[in-house]
């Protein structure tokens, strides 16, 4: 199925509501949480300690990303926005298998120990954003910290999309794909944007499509290009590639406060909104935590929105994966990712048509109309009236003839 993108002049992304859907539907048998995840979630909100940054990109005379020394402690925010501790309920992501066409992945990172295959030399990251997209999108649950992936039983699929600092092309892009399609992975997260190579993104795309894989994208880079001739920032919304290629589910990043970035690109044309900002994750070399910020961050969430969902209804095919979460998404300017929704809303098995869970308006019953009612009483108030007279003839008349219908007196 193909979807079409109607590009919007100006998308305000509004504030990113926690959705209280747990009476919505019911939960039957449901599989136990991943280890060390609570069952009622700790307060929210971040750490309050400095995290070192992720990069997407490293400069020539920069030594690769050094492991990180602090460990996240709290929840991150994104953990209750996106309701997963109720999500994992339903779906935890086994079974599912996600390529992240990115930096590399870091095999020896302990939160995604013994679920990551890679293909050539994709098992390092110097840049570490894939293990750190890897992580947002399956990391398991470790003690001592509440952050956790989306799918934490899903297995990764290391795809090298850029050389090894984080430099990128179309054709390397375009390869990629196709390669994570040729490993069978049914959810393809690529953490690249960029501004050339539409035909060739867009046949790379289609040959996973037959695969039955879905691709999903970041709307737009994490920074800004430059402008050649001012060397400013140039954050104006512009079609990005692959996430312009209509079978591609394109992302664009929210915060905690609903906002984005400062000078953040603008988006165009995104089909979902994800918590992408000040986001929390594992990174190359420890047990260690970074932050970061940008579309990239907020497609890897929904990617492993993506692989809850396709284990959890594993019929569905990568399209209707994909209007799944779109429809059942929070209805806001660029719609919200909505996982629990995504995984609790009713399907039609012939169609894969989404019904929501959510309770829909009490719809008032319509007036009822008052012409029989009156119509009614007009009647009643009739056979009463010739009642009363029938009766009144019944002693009148007798009397009246005794009487030989004299007056009184007379």
């Amino acid at each position: 199925m193909r979807r079409v993108r109607f590009p919007r002049q100006s998308i305000a992304v509004a504030a990113v509501a926690v959705t209280a859907l747990t009476t919505a539907a019911p939960v039957v048998a449901a599989p136990a949480l991943p280890a060390g995840v609570p069952d009622r979630p700790a307060a929210s909100g971040d750490d309050p300690v400095q995290l070192p940054p992720i990069r997407s990109i490293l400069q020539t005379d920069e030594t690769c990303t050094k492991p990180s020394t602090t460990v996240a402690q709290a929840k991150p925010w994104t953990r209750e926005v996106m309701s997963l501790t109720t999500s994992w309920r339903l779906s935890q992501g086994q079974g599912a298998l996600v390529a992240v066409v990115d930096t590399g992945v870091d095999k020896s990172v302990p939160a995604l120990a013994d679920r990551v295959d890679s293909v050539g030399d994709a098992s390092s990251d110097c840049a570490g954003h894939g293990s750190f997209a890897a992580g947002l999108i399956a990391a398991a649950p470790q003690p001592g910290t509440g952050v956790v992936g989306v799918a934490p039983q899903a297995r990764v699929l290391a795809v090298r999309g850029t050389n090894e600092r984080g430099f990128t092309s179309a054709g390397s892009l375009a390869a990629a794909i196709r390669t994570a399609a040729d490993h069978d992975a049914k959810v393809i997260y690529v953490a690249r944007a960029v501004l050339d190579g539409r035909d060739e993104l867009t046949a790379a795309v289609a040959y996973a499509m037959k695969h039955d894989a879905l691709v999903v994208a970041p709307v737009a880079p994490d920074v800004a290009p430059r402008n050649a001739d001012t060397n400013q920032d140039d954050p104006t919304a512009r079609p990005y590639f692959p996430a312009f290629v209509p079978q591609v589910l394109s992302v664009v990043d929210v915060g905690p406060q609903g906002g984005r970035p400062k000078n953040a690109p603008e988006p165009f044309a995104p089909d979902l909104s994800a918590p992408g900002d000040s986001v929390v994750s594992v990174g190359p070399g420890g047990t260690g935590h970074f932050i970061g910020s940008g579309s990239s961050m907020a497609a890897a969430e929904v990617a492993g929105a993506a692989a809850l969902v396709r284990a959890r209804f594993p019929k569905l095919t990568a399209p209707q994966t994909a209007d799944r979460l779109e429809h059942t998404a929070y209805p806001s300017d660029v719609p919200r990712l909505d996982t629990y929704a995504a995984l609790s809303s009713v399907s039609s098995p012939a169609s894969g048509a989404v019904t929501s869970s959510r309770p829909q308006a009490v719809e008032l019953p319509q007036p009822v109309s008052q012409g029989p009612r009156n119509r009614a009483l007009v009647v009643a108030g009739g056979a009463f009236a010739l009642m009363v007279l029938v009766a009144a003839a019944i002693v009148v008349v007798p009397r009246g003839r005794a009487r030989s219908w004299r007056a009184s007196g007379n």
